[in-house]
């Protein structure tokens, strides 16, 4: 997945203290690797394993390198750099743009990019920051929820009590992290990462109240910007078939993003105290994390059992 150096600027501009020297009508070029390079050898005249598709990074050494350089010689290393399409060019340590870096930004449209950071900080954040904008990611109709660490989103029908159920969660002293539509990133470890839509962090609507402000309310420890993706739980009105496993030693799955998520379902009664139900459900989660799965330990010990049975009758 590719992203602009547009996106980029804009999510970088608080975060990295990103300026525009240059280029600001030419911000459309993709970025297509979530790396960032410095050509130090580049500016050396070395282009044989040159990374083109990356963000080029000048750090102090490579700018004081370009100015002890004649003019003939810088003009001629950053022709040879910026012909290439880089996608953008960013200078750290609050440096400025050369006369010839502005002339070949211009002739070539290559925006060119300007941080007050450090080399090592910008580049170590600038690669967090490309790494979450270009991770494949989806959004689906869900609330999810922070249950002591464990990332729960509550699914279902239009209003089943997805939101209500969240709210009593809350009121327990756990975290709302999205209502209604939640963002799932797969990160780079192959896990899910949720999240709000920016527009709608912080709020939630109640049916017949409307739509309230979570932190005003109940404090700034009732949100969490994002959480892992843990388990799926799916309010639904009981039918027949939800009847079959009530043991739990079949576990569901379901496929997010190409990594497999539980997911158990509950069935929505009158007087139900699901809030309570959903909170145990992230709690014996934590416990299969930690290595204890009641249904399976269970199953053994009733097979343990039976089995000595059998062979103290002679069976």
């Amino acid at each position: 997945m590719s992203i602009t150096v547009r996106q980029f600027y804009e999510a970088g501009r608080k975060a990295l203290g990103l300026e525009i020297e240059a280029g600001a009508d030419c911000l459309d070029h993709p970025i297509t690797e979530d790396s960032l390079n410095r050509p130090g050898l580049a500016l050396a005249g070395f282009f044989q394993y040159f990374a083109q598709h990356r963000i080029q990074v000048l750090g102090l050494a490579e700018h004081t390198y370009i100015k002890s350089l004649s003019t003939a010689d810088q003009v001629s290393r950053l022709s040879e750099m910026f012909k290439r399409r880089i996608p953008a060019l960013v200078i750290t340590r609050g440096r400025r743009a050369t006369d010839h870096m502005l002339r070949l930004s211009e002739d070539y449209r290559i925006p060119v990019l300007r941080t007050s950071l450090i080399t090592g900080r910008f580049i170590n954040e600038a690669t967090v920051l490309l790494s979450n904008l270009t991770a494949p990611t989806v959004r689906m109709h869900g609330t999810t929820v922070d249950i002591m660490g464990i990332g729960v989103m509550i699914e279902g029908e239009p209003g089943i009590g997805k939101s209500e159920t969240a709210l009593t969660l809350i009121e327990r002293g756990h975290s709302l992290v999205a209502d209604d539509i939640t963002v799932l990133r797969r990160t780079g470890d192959l896990a899910i990462l949720a999240s709000a839509v920016d527009i709608t962090r912080y709020h939630m609507e109640i049916r017949g109240l409307g739509i309230i402000h979570v932190p005003s309310l109940f404090g700034v420890s009732s949100m969490r910007r994002d959480t892992r993706l843990d388990l799926i739980v799916r309010m639904q009105r009981p039918t027949p078939e939800m009847e079959h496993d009530r043991s739990g030693l079949s576990p569901k799955t379901r496929s997010v993003l190409g990594v497999s998520v539980p997911l158990i379902t509950l069935p929505v009664a009158a007087g139900r105290d699901l809030a309570h139900v959903v909170e145990v459900a992230a709690l014996n989660e934590k416990l299969k994390h930690l290595g204890h799965d009641a249904a399976k330990e269970l199953d053994e010990k009733l097979i343990r059992n039976l089995t000595q049975k059998r062979g103290s009758r002679g069976e």
